[in-house]
């Protein structure tokens, strides 16, 4: 497997050629190699940049599709959501990983370099995956909150593991007279930006500072570093609690967040589900498939604390040459071959038939 960090705008503008042979021959698109190896005949580079929540999955991706694709090379450097975003904008890569969607200004301001003039981008939901609530205190292992206790907890209005606001969704629980510790990200983040969208539209009179991807100082707590920093001082901390990719909860404690009536564990199931019951953003052109996620449904088994992560490409390119390798690894990674991959190799939660239809769609429009 081929998957490189890039360390220079430049380096990744000089890798994003791409040699295509015999294209027809993939035209169905790239699954999982037939038994004895690769008789693709598509060949070349492609660099993507973007979210490092995507770190796992790429680098499955990446293995698969160079399997069955021997002489291509995909590179994906993991720089993060907004860098990411910046080097497609820049042309220096031939696709985006992003925990948002561009926002409408955004892409009405472009430019967008690697695109040719006067087309649009297509954009589509490719990893999703539950963020946990996880906490450390001893002698829990399983907590249930709604909305806006959470709220409360992370803006420093509840302070103490036994207060009543806890303790009354946690019968038979003990619960200590012990400080709480809130732990965030310090660095902008999509995990913080899905977070505070869900406390934003659950729980909106106690958390008032709306979606943001960089936490607001005013409310405290302590600062980590990416995920790994955050599951790091929450396990390390005495009566700590953060929030993080849910497949990093390990052995902590976890929280089930409540769904209308019912209190819900994450699950891949459940954060497809919200996904799944919630629409469509209004004003995108046909192949910007941004999600509008309806963070306070009440449908069952939805668990609303979720992370959409896109891919970004665009609609027609400028150099026609990218365009069908492009194609060709957007749909290995959203079938079901690479969905299953992902969820292997990350717990992510494999996009729904349904939304698979809609996404190829827009993906074969790619030219």
């Amino acid at each position: 497997m081929k998957l490189s960090a890039l360390t220079k705008v430049a380096a990744i503008g000089g890798l994003a050629a791409l040699t295509l042979t015999s294209c027809a021959a993939n035209e169905s698109g790239s699954t999982a190699p037939a038994e004895g190896g690769s008789t693709s005949s598509l060949s070349g580079e492609l660099v993507g940049a973007g979210a490092s929540s995507q770190g796992s999955a790429q680098e499955a991706w990446v293995a698969g599709f160079q399997t069955a694709n021997a002489d291509v090379t995909v590179n994906y450097d993991p720089t993060g959501s907004g860098a990411g975003r910046e080097t497609f904008q820049e042309g220096a890569s031939s696709f985006a990983g992003s925990d948002r969607a561009f926002k409408a200004e955004e892409i009405t301001a472009g430019p967008f370099a690697s695109c040719a003039a006067d087309t649009g981008i297509v954009e589509f939901p490719a990893y999703i995956s539950p963020i946990a609530l996880i906490f450390n205190v001893d002698g829990v292992d399983s907590l249930k909150l709604d909305a806006p206790t959470v709220a409360k907890i992370f803006s420093g209005q509840i302070t103490k593991w036994n207060d009543p606001a806890i303790a009354s969704q946690n019968e038979g629980a003990t619960l200590p007279d012990l400080n709480i510790t809130a732990v965030h990200r310090s660095d902008e983040s999509g995990t913080t930006g899905n977070f505070t969208d869900y406390l934003a539209a659950a729980a909106p009179s106690e958390w008032t500072v709306g979606s943001i991807e960089s936490w607001p100082t005013e409310f405290g707590g302590e600062g980590a570093q990416g995920t790994s920093g955050v599951v790091e001082a929450v396990t390390n901390g005495v009566g700590t609690i953060g929030y993080a990719d849910a497949s990093r909860a390990g052995e902590l404690g976890t929280v089930e967040i409540k769904v209308g009536d019912e209190y819900v564990a994450y699950s891949p199931e459940a954060a497809a589900a919200i996904v799944d019951a919630s629409p469509l953003e209004e004003g995108r052109t046909a192949n910007d498939l941004a999600i509008k996620l309806d963070r306070t449904s009440s449908a069952d088994g939805v668990y609303p604390i979720v992370l959409v992560s896109y891919l970004v490409g665009c609609e027609e390119y400028a150099d026609p040459a990218n365009a069908e390798i492009v194609k060709e690894y957007f749909s290995y990674i959203v079938s079901e071959d690479g969905q299953k991959v992902a969820a292997d190799a990350a717990g992510s939660a494999p996009i729904s038939a349904d939304l698979r239809s809609k996404v190829q769609t827009a993906i074969d429009a790619i030219s």
